[in-house]
């Protein structure tokens, strides 16, 4: 058997067993778990980056085929989820993708293989994860909303209130989980990759968070949201009124990343201290209405022009 044939088979087994080590200890040792689960990926990433995906495919798979031996039949959402972000991941650095394909696509592959595995849940065990979430978080309101009726001088929320706020609730989460999912994917990428660059792998590279400009159809788009429910107001639960709460909340999230870009922007081109960037956005969620303003106007005028006076090509 050639040399490399023979490299290619023994680091093939050492990522199996790296993996499965990985997965057993995220199920069985939860103080670990908060540190472990987001490096899960990494031997099948590394993997695939060095070796075609005919070869990367057989070991993703024997390598959940070895950790539902070792961890059982509970860690097989886990082992596909992860194993399909590491080939992923290594498969778009093998083909020196750029960063942000390698984002889109990880968060896409989680997204879809997470909702592949909800219905699996739902379907075939009777398991519907979000609902109980959901009855947890709802449970959890009203006890609070209870103590603080009981408080002298704290205003408590209503009961109609606090149905209108889980109505609104469930009506986001298809946002709120796609929010989530891909702001785990970034994390998934930010940790592994300079832990893959140590392992002599090539890395694409992210621009500067102060240079983000997202394009003027957000804008756009988010005057057109804004005018359907504001003046044509749909009628409340209907599904053009989710399709379209859905839209205002991801928009408005957008034009806040962007308010916090031009923050960033800002500070840089002061050469003020990197602290004041960080408590600026520490501050943008309380002060959101106003960040995502800023968004807005950065989007629409060319007010970094007024910051640096070169214009906007």
């Amino acid at each position: 058997m050639p040399k490399n044939k023979t490299q290619q088979l023994t680091q093939g087994a050492m990522m199996t067993v790296f993996f499965t080590a990985l997965l057993a200890i995220t199920s069985y040792i939860p103080i670990l778990t908060l540190v472990t689960i987001w490096f899960i990926s990494f031997p099948i990433a590394w993997y695939s980056a060095m070796y075609d995906r005919k070869a990367s495919m057989i070991v993703a798979v024997v390598s959940i085929g070895v950790s539902i031996l070792v961890t059982g039949i509970k860690a097989l959402p886990l082992a596909i989820i992860f194993c399909l972000v590491g080939f992923l991941i290594g498969d778009a650095l093998r083909m020196k993708r750029s960063k942000v394909y390698l984002f889109m696509t990880t968060g896409i592959s989680v997204l879809l293989s997470t909702a592949f595995m909800y219905i699996i849940l739902v379907k075939f065990l009777n398991l519907d994860v979000l609902k109980i979430i959901m009855n947890v978080i709802q449970e959890s309101y009203i006890r609070s909303n209870e103590l603080q009726k009981a408080m002298p001088g704290v205003t408590a929320m209503t009961d109609e209130q606090l149905v209108q706020m889980f109505d609104v609730f469930n009506m986001l989460m298809p946002t709120m989980i796609t929010m989530t999912v891909f702001i785990i994917s970034f994390i998934i990428i930010t940790v592994n990759l300079p832990l893959l660059k140590r392992f002599e792998i090539t890395v694409p590279k992210f621009a500067p968070f102060k240079d983000l400009q997202l394009p003027r159809s957000v804008l756009w788009y988010y005057m057109l949201v804004l005018i359907v429910t504001v003046f044509i107001k749909p009628e409340s639960g209907s599904f053009a009124d989710t399709v379209f709460l859905n839209l205002s909340f991801l928009l408005s999230t957008l034009l806040l990343l962007q308010g916090m870009s031009f923050i960033h922007y800002y500070v840089h081109e002061q050469e003020w201290p990197k602290w004041i960037a960080i408590i600026s956005t520490i501050l943008a969620l309380p002060l959101y209405s106003f960040v995502t303003l800023l968004g807005i106007v950065d989007l629409g005028f060319n007010i970094r022009a007024l910051v640096t006076g070169t214009p906007r090509k």
